[in-house]
């Protein structure tokens, strides 16, 4: 793949990213900012006599211009990384095509970089951890990130390694077992961080850490939905999409 392809890869990762965060953007406004607002309320009814610093950057900027910068920049630099990614990837996963390889992209982007490292250390509402601890909390989340994109990287090797004995199924159905155990390894081995105060609404709680984990899946399911359609119209195109359909085959690399 020469630079030109790549760098036009690139821009509509990050094209697709930032729709992806604008959806996202919706999903962290309506279920996310609720149950922060509750989480603060309760920090707050139960910090009686305790002062707090000066307010920097107010409630209301905070979940709104403050909230759609972070999650679009974020969307924005997702989506070049995955572009990046998906630019080596592809054709080395298996025979994919690109719409096939950026949704497959996405999907272990989501488990690798977010729902393992999830498991373990969940998000947690304001009112809800030391700070004393939060260096140490957030170390360990990291640590699982880079831990959950290895042993993704691992069990896709493995996988295409196994691929020529066992075939494309069993050789995935053994690597994905393996991947599940090493990451199971990983949870029992690091520790765990069990911060809730006492009394803390469980209810609000398990809306939170609900409302983090979606906003991250609709996240990446929109930027791999979008950034599989621009992919595909660039390293396919439309009109030999079109000449497939009529001819009724298609090239390995054209095929879904």
């Amino acid at each position: 793949m020469n630079s030109s392809t790549v760098r036009a890869l690139l821009v509509r990762g990050m094209l697709a990213g930032l729709i992806a965060g604008m959806f996202a953007l919706v999903t962290a406004y309506f279920l996310g900012e609720p149950q922060i607002d509750a989480a603060i309320a309760y920090e707050e009814a139960h910090t009686h006599g305790h002062e707090h610093g000066p307010e920097v950057v107010s409630r209301s900027v905070q979940s709104t211009a403050g909230l759609a910068t972070g999650v679009l920049v974020y969307g924005v630099a997702v989506g070049g990384v995955a572009s990046l990614v998906f630019s080596f990837a592809l054709g080395r996963v298996g025979g994919f095509s690109p719409r096939a390889t950026a949704l497959l992209l996405a999907g272990a982007a989501f488990v690798s970089v977010y729902l393992v490292p999830f498991l373990k250390y969940p998000a947690n509402p304001p009112s809800v951890g030391d700070p004393a601890s939060l260096d140490k909390r957030t170390a360990l989340f990291f640590l699982m990130v880079v831990l959950g994109v290895l042993l993704a990287v691992a069990a896709t090797i493995a996988g295409r390694r196994l691929a020529p004995r066992l075939g494309n199924w069993y050789a995935t159905v053994v690597a994905g077992l393996g991947f599940a155990v090493a990451v199971g390894g990983a949870y029992a081995f690091l520790p765990s961080m069990s911060e809730l105060p006492e009394h803390f609404p469980a209810l609000l709680l398990w809306r939170f850490r609900l409302s983090a984990l979606a906003v991250q899946l609709v996240l990446w399911t929109a930027f791999g939905l979008a950034f599989a359609h621009f992919a595909q119209r660039l390293l396919v195109g439309p009109a030999r999409e079109r000449k497939t359909v009529r001819d009724g085959a298609a090239p390995a690399a054209a095929q879904v």
